[in-house]
């Protein structure tokens, strides 16, 4: 079942939790057993699964994807004027993959899936595919 849901960003860089949204779409699914990919479709943004208990550590991550890809750079050439937004977003990837086990996401005990905006604040939408073995 291919499920989409909006997102609204509300900062230029941000790591927005969408881990209650992926589960809400497995039970909107219902599916007891089986996979969630979660797709985003745009190209200056990406999804990752990472910490989610400490604040910290999205601020640590934002903080080393703007040194390692700063936002102006005389030698970017896309005349869009958002290299580092696409580069970045790159990094990250366009997608993950999660267990569903008795209809639950099968994460760490300390992990989250992270929308990551590099171009906002913007409206945007992800796609959640949950198959069911």
């Amino acid at each position: 079942m291919m499920i989409t849901k909006d997102i609204r960003t509300n900062a230029h860089t941000e790591f927005l939790s969408i881990t209650a949204l992926i589960q809400d779409a497995v039970k909107e699914a219902g599916i007891e057993s089986g996979m969630a990919c979660v797709f985003v479709s745009h190209t200056t943004a990406g999804i990752t699964i990472n910490e989610n208990a400490d604040p910290d550590v999205r601020r640590d991550m934002i903080y080393v994807l703007e040194n390692m890809v700063p936002w102006h750079d005389p030698d970017y050439r896309h005349a869009e004027g958002n290299t580092a937004a696409h580069v970045k977003a790159s990094l990250m990837g366009n997608s993950a993959h999660m267990i569903v086990e008795n209809g639950m996401l099968q994460m760490g005990t300390w992990q989250g899936v992270y929308f990551c905006e590099f171009d906002g604040p913007r409206n945007r939408k992800i796609r959640i595919q949950v198959l069911g073995a």
